[in-house]
């Protein structure tokens, strides 16, 4: 399982060949510099210890994203082929699958997360940050991970999609699980995987129709079974979707995203006198810090990115953090600056696979950043953050903080 693309060879022709492993801990824990180096180096380079295409532009990311036709989802969005192996779960049918399939199901969800859904939700997604600003308010020196990026989305996400309260801690653990396990079977996937028959037993039983709150996002995916649009295996499936990708992501960003101001407290003072760029603090995180950092597509024919040539039925892995750091876009990439307006960058991804949940994730942040903004005035470290490594996901595991009141 998740071996290197059959039929590939380790040394290409005429192309930069480099000895990069994207999943080793120290890419990983600073992937930034070996972003540049492949960047670099050109518009596709060959990754030769897994025989696999490495793209870290930002033109050339963006291309692949959009263009299904040429670069499939369907086997595979990590390093597994789907064509030579078997998939370890059943495909996510959102990203792990292309139109027409990808087209019927992505319906379905996006009428569950429309924007009059999703607008509903906002009441009480304010009323959970302000509890919440409250508490860390009373405590004053806070890990901001535990205490606001996790506990802020596993309480109102879940909450939304019409889970139970008990039991939500599995979610983080799943989240973990399923993006560690798009990389290659070293130490973060071996430890992952581990825990799969447990989790996977969970979320398949907390997805099923019966467990779902009335009126829960949950219940208007299971709509789309009623309609015919999905089996009711499907909809469960899609349900898990939601669970897997919506929760690990969005911790991921705030938690980024308090990174980001313990780092650079001007950014704060400039957010807390225009309250209007909090839109653009979302993004400007996401640009600088996404939270998933690479997605695989395979080639569907042979064919070319800006004259390099690929084969057939071979690897990309896209380097979304090095596309939405490319100076070729970007001015001084990677500087932390809310006033930009960082239009065009792929952290959602883009094309038809665009994050469907991309709108309920934006207000989430959006919602506990305002009520921070208001009543914080000021945010700083009390001692060195840490991350979490992850072989997909750039996320943090402790930011000690202090928070100062207005």
């Amino acid at each position: 399982m998740n071996g290197m693309a059959s039929g590939n060879s380790n040394f290409r022709d005429g192309v930069p060949n480099l000895d990069i492993d994207p999943f080793d801990e120290d890419f990983l824990t600073d992937p930034y510099p070996y972003h540049e180096q492949m960047r670099e180096a050109g518009p596709a380079v060959w990754l030769s210890k897994y025989g696999i295409w490495g793209v870290a532009r930002h033109e050339e990311g963006a291309e692949i994203l959009k263009d299904y036709k040429r670069f499939c989802s369907s086997a595979g969005v990590g390093l597994a082929n789907f064509k030579s192996e078997k998939p370890f779960r059943p495909p996510s049918l959102l990203i792990e699958a292309d139109p027409p399939e990808h087209t019927r199901a992505r319906n379905v969800v996006g009428r569950a997360l429309s924007q009059k859904n999703v607008a509903a939700l906002q009441e009480a997604f304010e009323a959970e940050a302000e509890l919440l600003v409250d508490q860390i308010l009373e405590k004053g020196e806070i890990d901001g991970m535990k205490d606001l990026a996790i506990a802020f989305p596993l309480k109102v996400f879940p909450d939304a999609v019409g889970l139970e309260e008990e039991g939500r801690d599995k979610l983080l653990r799943y989240g973990n699980m399923v993006f560690n396990v798009f990389g290659p079977p070293n130490r973060l996937f071996t430890e992952a995987v581990a825990e799969a028959a447990e989790l996977t037993e969970w979320i398949t039983a907390h997805c099923m129709r019966d467990a779902l709150a009335p009126g829960s996002i949950g219940q208007i995916i299971y709509e789309g079974a009623d309609t015919g649009e999905v089996t009711e295996a499907e909809a469960g499936l899609l349900v898990r979707s939601l669970l897997s990708a919506g929760v690990d992501t969005t911790i991921s960003s705030i938690g980024n995203m308090l990174y980001c101001f313990t780092e650079n407290p001007g950014e704060w003072d400039k957010l807390r006198s225009a309250p209007s760029l909090t839109k653009h603090v979302i993004e400007e995180v996401i640009r600088l810090e996404g939270p998933v950092q690479t997605f695989f597509r395979t080639s569907v024919e042979a064919t070319e990115i800006s004259g390099v040539q690929i084969g057939a039925n071979e690897k990309l892995v896209l380097f979304l953090g090095a596309c939405n750091r490319d100076p070729r876009r970007w001015d001084d990439p990677d500087k932390f600056d809310i006033a930009r307006k960082p239009v065009g960058h792929l952290a959602f991804g883009s094309g038809v696979h665009r994050c469907v949940g991309q709108r309920i994730a934006q207000l989430e942040a959006e919602v506990i950043l305002r009520k921070m903004a208001e009543r914080i005035k000021r945010i700083e470290p009390i001692g060195p953050s840490t991350l979490r490594l992850n072989n997909t996901i750039r996320v943090r595991e402790s930011i000690p903080m202090r928070v100062i009141a207005a």
